[in-house]
């Protein structure tokens, strides 16, 4: 069943409950890798500029003004708007950072060092920081200095040089996967900091660099390279030196994507689709067999999806216990019942009492799940709050809106 997030408050749960979270930073690898912490109960309290706040509240399409993409990476987010610009807002989130477990930022390298926000000055205050640092291409080296966003680093990275047709111009995917990747990479550095933290008690800092983060990704494309000179390039929908594994069309117009590469796999593939004499053969029984012969098994298996829709092949593939599947769109990912049954359907209230769905939580944990606890905020709507608890009065808070230096809440 979908799970819904009913009350906007909702008491901290999971297994980082009671972890603070300092986001500073905007768009997405920063934000992402913060909305990962909080679902899974990590108090996040995010820092935007007033005004506008972060850009992708206005990304692609807008419900009552607001980017639906923003419901899903800033849930379980308490929004403080401050401009970093002014050296009282500064003083703000080194006493915000003083108090905190981790901080997040993916500003250009430096931009914390201009505000008096950088390492050197965080740790000093918050010996037990860690302080995540997610940039284009790291916090060190040539390109520091260099602006990066994570389609530069898909491109770099060598990824981009893959997602195309033969001949043809490469492809993005089309989410921001180098960004994505990045922030995970993150998240992994905080818990192995927090680890270590157990033990030694110390914070350090973590540098998270687009590129690399999907460069870590690309398996052995640098050691063919050393090893045998060789330059991977595109290859369309089929996977190089891993046979057969590609994507088929069939009598319909659709595609189906067939991953018969293991050895007894590829037996009863070629048993349903009625060339047993193939799964027989002596020279296709191994990986490096098939892929000598891979264009003769992409058209023996082409002929047999010309002959079959869709969902006969995946009927038939089912049965036979091969692995396959067809190409979703986002209505078939919507209508699915598997997506339903794991929760990965879930659902927000919005202010004006329209459901909106939106992605579950992942990894699923058995005893400590994560939650939707409360909405995406609105620019600012936490400001009083979080400065209360820093010890703030009412009047010294409506001050400090008074002179530009934070804005929203309700004072």
């Amino acid at each position: 069943m979908p799970s819904t997030c009913h009350s906007p408050d909702a008491p901290p749960q999971g297994p980082l409950a009671g972890l603070k979270v300092l986001e500073l930073g905007q768009l997405i690898a920063g934000p992402f890798a913060a909305k990962t912490l909080g679902d899974f109960g990590a108090d996040i309290i995010k820092i935007e500029s007033p005004g506008a706040g972060d850009p992708l509240r206005k990304w692609r399409l807008l419900k009552d003004g607001t980017s639906v993409w923003w419901q899903v990476q800033s849930r379980n987010k308490r929004s403080v708007a401050l401009d970093l610009k002014q050296p009282a807002a500064q003083e703000i989130v080194r006493k915000l950072a003083a108090e905190s477990d981790v901080l997040i930022e993916n500003f250009r390298p430096g931009a914390m060092e201009g505000w008096g926000l950088g390492p050197d000055a965080l740790l000093q205050l918050n010996p037990r920081l860690i302080m995540l640092r997610i940039s284009g291409y790291g916090q060190t080296g040539p390109y520091r200095d260099k602006p990066g966003f994570g389609v530069v680093a898909e491109a770099m990275s060598g990824l981009r040089h893959l997602t195309a047709e033969p001949g043809r111009v490469p492809v993005r995917v089309g989410v921001s996967l180098g960004d994505t990747l990045a922030a995970l990479h993150g998240v992994i550095g905080i818990l192995l900091a927090m680890q270590e933290r157990h033990r030694s008690g110390k914070g350090q800092v973590i540098d998270v660099a687009l590129y690399e983060a999907v460069f870590n990704c690309m398996e052995s494309l640098l050691p063919e390279y050393s090893a045998f000179g060789a330059v991977r390039g595109a290859a369309g929908s089929a996977l190089p030196g891993i046979a057969p594994s590609n994507a088929y069309r069939c009598k319909d117009e659709g595609y189906a994507l067939i991953a018969g590469n293991g050895d007894s796999i590829f037996k009863r593939l070629m048993n349903t689709i009625g060339r047993p004499e193939l799964g027989a053969d002596p020279q296709l029984a191994d990986n490096a067999g098939r892929v000598a012969h891979v264009d003769r098994l992409d058209e023996a298996i082409g002929q047999w999806t010309a002959r079959h829709t869709v969902d006969e092949v995946m009927a038939l593939l089912d049965q036979a216990s091969v692995p396959a599947g067809r190409i979703y769109t986002v209505a078939d990912i919507a209508a699915d019942p598997h997506y339903r049954a794991r929760g990965m359907l879930g659902e927000v209230r919005m202010n004006d009492g329209s459901l909106l769905t939106v992605p579950g939580i992942v990894p699923k944990l058995s005893r400590t799940p994560g939650s939707h606890r409360r909405n995406a905020p609105g620019i600012g709507q936490d400001t009083d709050a979080v400065l209360q608890e820093m010890g703030l009065s009412p009047e010294q808070i409506k001050t400090l809106k008074t002179q530009g230096i934070v804005a929203g809440g309700t004072t």
